[in-house]
């Protein structure tokens, strides 16, 4: 049995998503922090009220949900790093809180080291999903129907791959060539000794 709570990132298009529908065919459930905040806006009166206060407009209150707007919550995020840093200090507490009720004991983040996350949370492992750039580029044209020149803006906003391994316990390569299942087995393996 594993002790602790494991955290799966990686850059945009290096595959983690993959990797965490790999590892929920074994059983193991994951918490996906993008979807949770996504909800959690959607869903949290508390959190409603505080995006609201931040960014007047922002939410609608005509709606037994109430909706967001987020071409205005877009506009205010992408206006300033302070901006996106306001944001997440608002979310991400929500997401970290959220995460603990769930019982769940791996976690999916994309910017968990960007973000702080890893600091709002005591994981006892982390691990990375590495895929070479030019991979990483292809996936996220092919998926989103992007430019190349728009999946590099978005590549450069993140964190560089290097920077992520450098705080990894474990690193999956996802290059499409290595392998996975022997790669997890392995990380498994040691998870549980």
């Amino acid at each position: 049995m594993m002790d602790g709570y494991i955290a799966i990132t990686g850059g945009i298009g290096s595959g983690k998503s993959f990797v965490c529908r790999l590892l929920e065919e074994r059983g193991i459930s994951i918490y996906d922090c993008d979807a949770a905040a996504k909800r959690l806006m959607r869903t949290s009166p508390t959190l409603r009220r505080q995006l609201e206060r931040l960014i007047p407009g922002s939410t609608s209150p005509n709606t037994a949900a109430g909706s967001l707007d987020k071409a205005v919550i877009a506009r205010f995020l992408l206006a300033s790093e302070e901006n996106a840093r306001a944001i997440d200090d608002l979310v991400h507490p929500a997401v970290a809180r959220d995460f603990k009720r769930s019982r769940l004991q791996w976690l999916e983040s994309a910017i968990l080291f960007q973000s702080g996350f890893h600091h709002r949370v005591d994981f006892s492992h982390i691990i990375a999903v590495t895929a070479p750039q030019e991979v990483r580029l292809q996936r996220v044209m092919a998926r989103d129907g992007i430019s190349h020149e728009k999946a590099l803006e978005w590549m450069a906003r993140q964190w560089p791959e290097e920077e992520i391994v450098k705080l990894a316990d474990y690193v999956i390569v996802n290059d499409g060539i290595q392998p996975l299942q022997p790669q997890i087995d392995a990380i498994l393996g040691s998870l549980s000794m």
